[in-house]
């Protein structure tokens, strides 16, 4: 009896004794063909050193800043310390829209000559976040924040969530006051 498997072996199964099996078996081994293509591999060419070092593709920064046509753009180390002073860390009464608006200001008063400003923005927004705002930014895919509306898009969106959004908005409309409160003290 022949039985073909998945992997185009043919098989022969006998109803013969034993001792015979072990005969045949041995035989039939022989008979077995693998239906394999022959594929020719060019051997690697890289030096052991180079086998050994740890793979660096996929590492690319989440943040694309865009061709300068500028020849010399340079920011300055007073400026990062500026933009380091306050930092975004993700703590509970941060507000994240307080942090853009901050960083706005700064970076408005950033001019260099056949730079756009959201260049600018785009270079130096990773130096105001630190710690858990540090991580989001890194586990973003690489080259997924092309401009400074989706930076700021999922800045907010991340630390100032839909739902947080809703529940403020649920607190002011449902607002009340007491029957012996002012309106001030309510």
């Amino acid at each position: 009896m022949r039985i073909r498997s998945s992997s185009n072996l043919i098989v022969e199964f006998s109803t013969t004794s034993k001792r015979h099996n072990r005969r045949r078996s041995k035989q039939r081994a022989e008979l077995f063909s693998l239906e394999e293509t022959s594929v020719v591999t060019m051997a690697d060419q890289r030096t052991m050193a180079k086998l050994l070092q740890a793979p660096t593709e996929g590492y690319g920064d989440a943040i694309v800043i865009p061709a300068i046509l500028a020849d010399n753009v340079e920011l300055k180390h007073g400026l990062l310390n500026l933009v380091t002073s306050k930092q975004f860390y993700r703590f509970e009464k941060e507000d994240p829209h307080a942090h853009i608006c901050w960083f706005n200001k700064i970076t408005s008063t950033i001019k260099y000559k056949d730079v756009p400003n959201s260049s600018i923005k785009l270079m130096l927004f990773p130096f105001s976040i630190e710690v858990a705002a540090r991580i989001w930014l890194e586990k973003e895919p690489p080259r997924s924040i092309l401009t400074w509306e989706d930076l700021v898009s999922k800045f907010i969106n991340q630390f100032f969530s839909p739902s947080k959004t809703t529940n403020l908005l649920n607190e002011i409309t449902n607002f009340q006051q007491n029957f012996e409160e002012t309106f001030s003290e309510a």
